[in-house]
């Protein structure tokens, strides 16, 4: 699609535009929307526009934005309307840092897997619903570490096909470990679909703003191509992002552990909760040593 067409369909602005995600980089599947970041240096949440069968999601971002988990998504950004040359002197100056944002990035995933990790540690002695909640996000934050420490940004369409292609290293060699707590060997067509009503449910609840359609396009998608574990990974990465949204106030949301138990296909096992627990431990140790290497 072309920029003037992009621009057509987002509302109406004199800031910089910028297309970003799998569109940007040309490996978009036939699921994947149109990420367009306006930088107009506001708050406003995300957006969704639907179009011809096609979605459009508007972030909203400032040129001097510099968190790295957002800048670590605009490194391949295409430039749609830049009048004063403002967006494209502030990517010249991402990709300068891009491997300092990497490293930056791969250190904040393994921290956060860390609190995690604490958190569900915890609570593990006192039958706390969220424990294997907090186990998986913990897994999610490392698979994100594994694939920035591998050059890649976090794209939960792809994470699983890139995944699967990695070469052999010391780094890559932890992802079996962390694949195996996320429990992907479970996912069916059946249980995809009850997982998805809670997800889409989750991010109604979470997100407001229509996201859901997308969600739920992207897992049909999945299902029609047979692409069950990758879809499972899809909806546990989704669930992870909205209930980390939520992580300090979960209890405002008394149905959300409901939502979760189907949405995040969770168990309650407290010796595989303990074994999921060291594991993932002993794995962010070694990814944060090489950080350092």
């Amino acid at each position: 699609m072309k920029a003037e067409e992009i621009l057509r369909i987002i509302p109406p602005t004199t800031y910089p535009v910028g297309l970003g995600g799998c569109h940007a980089e040309q490996t978009n599947l036939d699921c994947c929307v149109h990420d367009i970041t306006i930088f107009d240096q506001s708050d406003i949440p995300e957006s969704v526009i639907e179009k011809d069968s096609q979605f459009f999601k508007i972030h909203h971002c400032a040129l001097t934005e510099n968190r790295v988990e957002i800048l670590i998504q605009l490194h391949h950004m295409q430039i749609l309307y830049d009048e004063q040359w403002e967006l494209k002197m502030f990517l010249a100056k991402i990709r300068e840092k891009h491997e300092s944002i990497l490293k930056a990035f791969t250190k904040s995933s393994i921290i956060e897997s860390q609190i995690c990790l604490t958190k569900a540690k915890n609570v593990l002695d006192k039958s706390d619903p969220f424990v294997s909640s907090w186990i998986k996000s913990a897994g999610y934050f490392l698979v994100d570490a594994i694939l920035s420490l591998n050059n890649y940004r976090p794209s939960p369409s792809h994470m699983l096909g890139i995944l699967r292609n990695l070469k052999s290293n010391q780094i890559n060699e932890m992802l079996p470990i962390v694949l195996d707590s996320l429990g992907l060997e479970r996912s069916t067509p059946s249980l995809l679909r009850r997982m998805s009503k809670s997800t889409v449910g989750l991010s109604d609840l979470v997100e407001k703003n229509n996201n859901s359609k997308i969600i739920q396009h992207k897992i049909n998608c999945f299902l029609d191509k047979s692409l069950f574990s990758d879809c499972y990974f899809y909806i546990g990465y989704v669930n992870r992002n909205n209930f980390y949204r939520i992580k300090n106030s979960l209890d405002k949301f008394p149905e959300i552990i409901h939502i979760l138990k189907t949405g995040f296909d969770l168990e309650y096992d407290s010796s595989a909760f303990e074994t999921d627990i060291q594991s993932l431990h002993d794995v962010a140790q070694i990814l944060l040593k090489s950080t350092h290497d």
